[in-house]
């Protein structure tokens, strides 16, 4: 109900919370390796467009104050968190865009 309510502050604390969340996953592997992982040609881009959306989502809420934007913003954010998620499991995006093919008619 927080994001509806008070979306700037959600916003901030779901931002942090996920760059805490990939900085201990850095704590554990390591920082040249965790960069390494991030930005390797399988999932540079699900990387480049997930960074993207977490700036994104502050500027709008820290900068822009525009509540319906920060909205915009987290909704594309956690998009680009579950694709950036499914990039580490083995043919995982592969088969969300097959089964989103199918169900929808279209590909991701």
């Amino acid at each position: 109900m927080i994001v509806f309510a008070i979306p700037i502050k959600f916003a901030v604390l779901f931002t942090f919370g996920n760059m805490l969340a990939i900085g201990s996953t850095t704590f554990l592997m390591g920082p040249t390796r965790q960069l390494q992982m991030m930005f390797d040609p399988v999932r540079i881009y699900a990387t480049s467009i997930y960074i993207g959306f977490v700036v994104l989502a502050l500027i709008c809420a820290l900068w822009i104050h525009s509540k319906f934007l920060t909205m915009i913003a987290i909704l594309c954010e956690i998009c680009a968190l579950i694709w950036y998620s499914l990039s580490y499991i083995p043919f995982a995006r592969s088969i969300v865009s097959k089964v989103t093919i199918r169900l929808f008619d279209t590909e991701i």
